[in-house]
């Protein structure tokens, strides 16, 4: 899906309320389009681990208009598959992905020096 609004309306169908219910969860998971415009930006939210954190900063539950309490981890596992291919990859499926560059992997110390210090 492209926009937070058709995954928001997704999850009116299954679990009732509005849109407006559920597009806050949404736009956090697509909020990383703001770093990398194409699939790419999935890598940093559309994973298992991305789910469970978007439980921590919403809760376990959302309580939708219509009263209904509806989990956040639903909502999260929803979103993914929707952009996902219908699965929920690892943090890891996703890293395992990226090429390696020189400079991820040369870390270096960082001499302080007596003036760059008061």
């Amino acid at each position: 899906m492209t926009h937070p609004l058709y995954h928001a309306q997704s999850s009116v169908r299954i679990f009732g309320g509005t849109p407006e219910d559920y597009l806050p969860v949404h736009q956090w998971f697509d909020a990383t389009k703001e770093s990398f415009c194409d699939f790419r930006h999935r890598a940093l939210r559309h994973h298992a681990e991305g789910i469970f954190e978007a439980e921590r900063v919403f809760g376990v539950t959302i309580r939708n208009s219509e009263g209904k309490d509806v989990p956040v981890r639903l909502l999260g596992e929803l979103h993914v598959r929707e952009d996902c291919g219908g699965r929920v990859p690892s943090l890891a499926e996703w890293l395992s992905c990226m090429q390696p560059q020189p400079w991820m992997s040369r870390g270096q110390m960082m001499h302080a020096t007596r003036e760059a210090t008061r």
